[in-house]
């Protein structure tokens, strides 16, 4: 498979190439997702944009495989004219930002698709929250791309100890005090973003998001909002969209998040102290509750870890198991119809 010219800036590879020979003999051809509205899916060929809709065999699979395209994902489709076309498979993902779907609580919500570097982005005023910290830094690790912290609104708050105490958190993580209004930290933020690499913005709704992006292109491409009359900001972006930064580094947007929920995996990457802690307990099935040798409850005992921390951790970890619970029941229930579709379309071909 040869790609168009300009797919390799959108970050097309020689494995996507050789998954696409199957689709490339069928007529099929490659894009990137750009973007996602009620209309459809916006795919970039390469030299153009296509507005597609998903065949409907993805929209059967969606409850069970999720097989619907996201923002970011590689797609075979097949053009139907210069403008229009449809989704007919999407090629394997390497790295999924997902969480539960929103209120409904019933099925996984990828958010962005093929992202390198989650870019958390958290708002040094009334936003900034170690607990949504944890959250989200579960998730990134979770999603196999590489996080970093992004805390905005420097000007308004130049408080360094909520830096040094994000920095704590996050141990390890890269973490980067900007200003949308100065400019401050923006050429840092910018050095951590290379050329062909995919970047995703997860925040809140108001922590600057539309204005940070309009920074790093250089222009006004997005519509922002003057704050509230409590300080914060509003919330602008309605859709994920896909944008090509000057230095060549592709930047997924996405609209704030009111509810992160968790969708599978651990937290032991983001809770990596408290791992550590556990590993020096006596007994390696410690409930670090009344066990002798408890390295946990020696640790909180002496301002080592914070047991609001710990409380954190464990409160993640009912959430996944109550998440893959729920999951293993619908996939039971969904295994279980499909099996009586099949026993009854077997009757009904031995009658005939």
């Amino acid at each position: 498979m040869t790609e168009g010219s300009g797919l390799a800036g959108l970050g097309w590879t020689a494995e996507l190439g050789e998954e696409m020979e199957t689709y490339a003999a069928a007529g099929l051809v490659p894009g990137r997702v750009v973007a996602e509205h009620r209309a459809g899916y916006v795919v970039r060929d390469g030299d153009a944009d296509l507005l597609c809709r998903a065949r409907g065999r993805l929209h059967d699979g969606a409850a069970v495989g999720g097989l619907l395209p996201a923002v970011g994902d590689w797609v075979a489709f097949q053009p139907l004219g210069p403008d229009r076309g449809i989704v007919d498979a999407v090629l394997t993902r390497r790295t999924a930002i997902s969480r539960q779907e929103a209120f409904k609580g019933s099925g996984e919500q990828v958010l962005a698709a093929n992202v390198d570097v989650v870019l958390l982005v958290m708002g040094l005023d009334n936003d900034y929250n170690v607990r949504r910290l944890e959250r989200y830094l579960t998730t990134a690790w979770d999603s196999g791309a590489s996080p970093a912290l992004v805390l905005t609104k420097l000007d308004l708050c130049r408080d360094l100890t909520v830096v040094i105490e994000a920095e704590s958190v996050a141990m390890g993580v890269p973490v980067v005090a900007v200003s949308n209004l100065t400019g401050e930290g923006l050429d840092t933020l910018a050095a951590m973003l290379p050329a062909a690499q995919t970047v995703v913005l997860l925040g809140s709704s108001g922590v600057g998001k539309s204005t940070l992006i309009n920074r790093l292109l250089g222009d006004d491409r997005l519509a922002t909002n003057s704050l509230r009359a409590d300080g914060r900001g509003r919330h602008t972006t309605r859709h994920r969209e896909l944008f090509e930064l000057p230095g060549g580094a592709l930047l997924i947007d996405t609209p704030g998040l009111r509810e992160l929920q968790l969708w599978q995996g651990d937290v032991d990457e983001a809770f990596a102290d408290v791992v550590e802690i556990a590993a020096e307990c006596r007994f390696s099935d410690c409930a670090h509750e009344t066990e002798p040798g408890c390295a946990v409850r020696s640790a909180i005992a002496t301002g080592r870890l914070d047991p609001d921390r710990l409380k954190a951790y464990y409160k993640l970890q009912r959430e996944l198991a109550s998440i893959a619970r729920r999951r293993d029941r619908r996939l039971w229930a969904e295994n279980k119809r499909r099996w009586r579709q099949r026993a009854r379309e077997s009757r009904q071909a031995r009658r005939y």
